[in-house]
C-alpha cells in the first residue's frame, strides 16, 4: 500500500495538482482521505481509482503497485 501511495503522490505532482485540488475534484469535505492514500494507510475504492485514473490520464494499473 505504501508503494501505491507514493505512486499516487508522484502522479499528482506530475500533473501539478495540489492535495486541495484533488479534494475539490472529489468533493471531499477534508483532504484526509487523499493523505491516507498517499501515506499508504488506505487504498482508494474502485470508484475513486477510476476517477484518479481519469484525472491522472493513466490506467488504474499505472496507479496500483503490485509487488
Amino acid at each position: 500500500m505504501r508503494a501505491t501511495g507514493k505512486n499516487i503522490e508522484s502522479l499528482r505532482k506530475q500533473k501539478n495538482l495540489s492535495v486541495k485540488g484533488i479534494q475539490a475534484f472529489f468533493g471531499f469535505d477534508s483532504p484526509q482521505a487523499i493523505y491516507k492514500w498517499q501515506w499508504g494507510d488506505s487504498l482508494p475504492s474502485i470508484d475513486n481509482l477510476v476517477v484518479l485514473a481519469t484525472v491522472f490520464e493513466v490506467s488504474i494499473m499505472n496507479i496500483l503497485v503490485i509487488d
